[in-house]
């Protein structure tokens, strides 16, 4: 018997970061602040800076992190409206509320995308807007930019699971005016923990840096790209140091130096994934009981996992389905199924009432996740593929057979 894939396992570290990582270890120079200069934490900012064509970029703890000093950088005042999809991870509305701000909830459609109708209904009277790309699926960024700019309200990205994508050739992440990644370890870039925030906009970051930590006149330490004007950024700095509070959000030395040599493979990783994903969302569509939605028309995906939507199955059957795949070993969660679930609204309690998203729910309720790295060969993908397809033929093709 073919034993299927271990999903959970992240790609290696690159051996470039080991010569590094020991002379941190046995330097003990592990804080940020330490180095006058170029410490690692500081050429990692710079070189994703680079990558990703921003002016600045401040690497903290986490993307939860990175999506709370945006809030705090933009200067809302307490209370803000911030409108977010109602299909993300309870971080984003958790850094929304550490922020002093109000998440408001915005339906999603069943191709996991922000509904544009519900979106500019409630963006009368919101302050911020954070557009999580949940899992890598793209909203009509156009829309939204157009309908926040009009409007005169600031758009986050939540590019935790996008690194890598891209709509209409540019990069998710620098459309809005912050954009905000993780180094988490299932994500593209793996530090087991961290985030990074990118911005053009110097009193953004001015704010981001001090607030991230950078004490006294730390933040000397933390400059425009080469060749941007540094003069923008420096006076921003003078305007508000000691005038913030600091939230000591810093990333380490050890994180950057395990990041930073994973940057050059970032674009082979983006080409896999997009790869593996492609492959597997062909076959499994065949299935008559699965739906696997289709891109917008301006993006270009670089996904680190696989969601579909059942089809005629009822709940019961949803079950069963999850159960039968993890019985040929593929785990495949069901968003509104899975106990406690982190992505259903529903179990955000500390935000109090639970608001009435019917479109949100229903998707919820049929759509399923499994991990798809960038690693696995097309045999690992064609073992995946089978057990999802066999595990609805398991439920559905009995049920069909004998008439139930």
């Amino acid at each position: 018997m073919t034993l299927p894939p271990n999903v959970y396992d992240a790609e290696p570290i690159p051996e470039a970061a080991a010569a590094e990582i020991a002379r941190l270890l046995q330097s003990g120079d592990l804080f940020r602040y330490t180095a006058p200069q170029d410490a690692p934490v500081a050429l990692l900012e710079r070189e994703f800076a680079d990558m990703m064509g921003a002016k600045y970029a401040l690497a903290v703890a986490s993307c939860s992190a990175a999506l709370f000093l945006s809030l705090k950088a933009l200067d809302l005042p307490r209370g803000a409206k911030v409108l977010i999809p109602a299909f993300t991870f309870a971080a984003v509305p958790s850094s929304i509320v550490h922020a002093d701000c109000t998440p408001v909830l915005v339906e999603v459609g069943d191709n996991y995308r922000i509904d544009m109708d519900d979106f500019a209904a409630k963006l009368p009277g919101a302050d911020a807007v954070m557009i999580s790309h949940m899992r890598g699926h793209t909203s009509d960024m156009d829309a939204i930019m157009a309908l926040a700019d009009t409007a005169g309200v600031p758009v986050i990205e939540d590019a935790a699971h996008s690194l890598g994508t891209t709509w209409h050739g540019r990069k998710i992440g620098t459309i809005g005016r912050i954009g905000c990644f993780s180094f988490q370890s299932y994500k593209l870039l793996n530090a087991g923990e961290g985030g990074v925030l990118i911005t053009d906009d110097p009193e953004v970051m001015a704010r981001a840096v001090i607030m991230s930590g950078a004490y006294e006149h730390n933040w000397q330490k933390h400059k425009a790209r080469p060749g941007e004007n540094s003069d923008d950024l420096a006076r921003a700095f003078a305007r508000w140091q000691n005038r913030l509070p600091l939230y000591n959000t810093r990333l380490s030395n050890l994180a950057a130096a395990i990041v930073r040599p994973q940057l050059a493979e970032v674009p082979r990783r983006v080409r896999d994934g997009r790869r593996n994903y492609d492959y597997v969302a062909a076959r499994i569509a065949a299935s008559p009981w699965i739906d696997v939605p289709e891109k917008l028309g301006p993006e270009q995906r670089a996904p680190d996992s696989l969601q579909f939507n059942l089809v005629g199955l009822t709940e019961a059957q949803t079950l069963a389905f999850q159960d039968a795949a993890k019985a040929r070993g593929v785990s495949v969660q069901v968003f509104g199924l899975s106990t406690d679930n982190a992505r259903a609204f529903w179990n955000w309690q500390f935000l109090g009432e639970t608001p009435d998203l019917p479109r949100t729910r229903a998707m919820l309720m049929k759509a399923c996740d499994t991990r798809l790295p960038a690693r696995l060969t097309q045999p690992e993908l064609d073992i995946i593929a089978a057990a999802i397809t066999g595990a609805a033929e398991d439920v559905m093709g009995a049920e069909r057979r004998f008439g139930t």
